[in-house]
């Protein structure tokens, strides 16, 4: 076809010439468009029959890829802010990840290189490091996980190292959980608002449900047994098998605490309905003001509590964020069921942790003088990051949810909301993403039933960065508010126009000859008019 649309003559070799090369341009042109024409339908089929080739899993969105807190990281990850390199890119603060001492880690590793099987000091302890172990795991590695439980607890609870099974971090744990304790269909109850990665970690791969406990801001975000039974009577009406009861302790978005009242209520609730409790506590040691932590684990310890079904109750833990080392991937299931504890043993055959990670971490947290310091030192440095975020924000008449945990705290920004809707939160949050460049989490990612609320993470960033990162939110809602006292200044000579305008044309009427009113004409019955007389 392209052969017989480019036939004229020409006279000229010069012309003869530049025909050639058109001519091979445009075969080579019409190969490639009917090439990339057929790579686009193979395409397209693929896409639209892949359920025939592929498994579910493989096809369906379970893993929550296409929720905004995974777009708010891909934000980032197409435009990250480095101070000199791209100082106007987009700045990560939807990251709970604890950088703060780091420095304490790395002193301690150069003073303990025997802790590594990779250096010189410890290659003796390479071979029985490096051949298979037993996926119970290391003794030493179970023992000094146990101990340092208890420690970040405040020696106010005893885990014993044989109830330990390590996971590939929390996410492994979590699943974990879920396949020893639920079928496909069965319902864990979560409270309101909760980590948005629990809608992979329990239900992906598990075909577990979760039914969300509505919590609001009326209290707090309080776990109330209303709310408990609320959500509860709704999985009944629904057929559904509620199996458990899912908190997480320090909360993730909240960064608040659960009080030992709240605790014991959870465990008669899930005791009274027999259905289990999974306490996610692998913010525990990030605790940094009063009130103290209270693990699940000091509760059952408790006389009152002597009568509560054990085998229902279980902790799942990790050193993501209580060390800052969520690429080690070490994730604990801890459970007071032996059924559970022999089955979650088995399972993780799937997801060890490395001997070569589980001798260092040993070896680390069998040095208590550095464990304890450096609990001393993260808590104290949580505790001025966030006193530093917030306070800045205070002084621009930013509120956050008072909290004493995390890496993290919950900002209110629904005064900055054009209406009380999710679709106004998100537009609010792709301007925060597009022009102020910060990622910060909406709430609506953690399934928060008030639009408005913002997950914003302060433990993942040097000091300068802090900096532009408070001067970025803070400039906007300075902005921001500008805009709004205009917009509402504006209104108001409007209004006073209007109320003006009114005021002289009912004084024209009024005072028109002809159009002089009776008491009983209907207008005087207008308050403007019962005002002036």
């Amino acid at each position: 076809m392209c052969s017989f649309m480019f036939q004229p003559t020409f006279q000229s070799s010069q012309k003869q010439k530049r025909f050639g090369c058109f001519k091979t341009f445009a075969l080579r042109l019409h190969s490639m468009l009917h090439c990339d024409y057929f790579k686009a339908q193979k395409m397209e089929l693929m896409l639209r029959n892949q359920e025939h080739f592929l498994s579910k899993i493989a096809t369906n969105n379970g893993h929550g890829e296409d929720s905004p807190y995974f777009d708010g990281w891909k934000a980032y990850d197409s435009d990250p802010y480095h101070h000199t390199k791209n100082p106007k890119g987009v700045i990560q603060m939807g990251l709970a990840e604890n950088q703060l001492s780091f420095d304490l880690i790395q002193d301690w590793i150069m003073n303990n290189p025997r802790a590594s099987i990779c250096t010189a000091e410890g290659a003796d302890d390479f071979k029985d490091i490096a051949i298979y172990q037993n996926y119970h795991g290391l003794p030493e590695f179970r023992n000094a996980i146990a101990k340092f439980m208890g420690k970040v607890r405040g020696n106010m609870a005893t885990f014993d190292p044989d109830r330990i099974v390590m996971s590939g971090g929390a996410t492994g744990a979590h699943e974990t959980m879920v396949f020893c304790l639920a079928d496909p269909g069965d319902a864990f109850l979560v409270p309101t608002p909760y980590y948005p990665g629990f809608d992979r970690d329990l239900r992906w791969r598990t075909g577990a449900q979760l039914v969300p406990v509505i919590c609001d801001s009326s209290n707090n975000f309080t776990v109330t047994r209303d709310a408990l039974e609320a959500a509860y009577k709704k999985a009944q009406e629904a057929k559904i098998k509620v199996k458990g009861l899912l908190i997480t302790n320090p909360s993730n978005p909240l960064g608040t605490i659960l009080d030992r009242e709240t605790l014991k209520s959870l465990v008669r609730f899930t005791n009274e309905k027999n259905i289990h409790l999974v306490s996610d506590e692998i913010y525990a040691a990030t605790v940094f003001k009063s009130p103290g932590f209270i693990s699940i684990a000091e509760i059952l310890e408790e006389q009152d509590m002597e009568g509560i079904n054990r085998d229902l109750m279980h902790i799942v833990y990790s050193l993501s964020k209580d060390m800052g080392f969520p690429g080690f991937r070490i994730g604990i299931l801890y459970s007071y069921n032996d059924a559970v504890v022999s089955c979650a043993r088995k399972m993780s055959s799937f997801g060890l942790v490395s001997t070569q990670t589980q001798h260092l971490i040993a070896s680390m947290l069998s040095d208590d003088h550095f464990v304890d310091k450096f609990i001393i030192q993260s808590k104290h440095r949580l505790a001025k990051r966030h006193g530093v975020f917030t306070k800045g924000l205070e002084q621009v008449g930013i509120e956050s949810l008072e909290s004493n945990a995390g890496l993290f705290f919950w900002m209110d920004l629904r005064r900055l909301l054009s209406e009380a809707t999710v679709e106004a939160e998100m537009a609010l949050w792709r301007i925060i993403i597009k022009e102020v460049k910060l990622n910060v989490s909406p709430g609506s990612s953690f399934h928060c039933s008030e639009p408005g609320w913002f997950r914003v993470c302060f433990a993942n960033m040097d000091d300068e960065t802090m900096r532009v990162a408070l001067r970025r939110i803070k400039t906007f809602v300075l902005q921001t508010k500008g805009g709004q006292e205009a917009s509402a200044k504006k209104q108001c000579r409007r209004q006073s126009l209007q109320v003006s305008l009114s005021f002289r044309r009912m004084e024209d009427i009024m005072m028109t000859p002809h159009l002089m009113m009776t008491p009983h004409s209907p207008i005087c019955s207008s308050p403007l008019v019962r005002a002036r007389t």
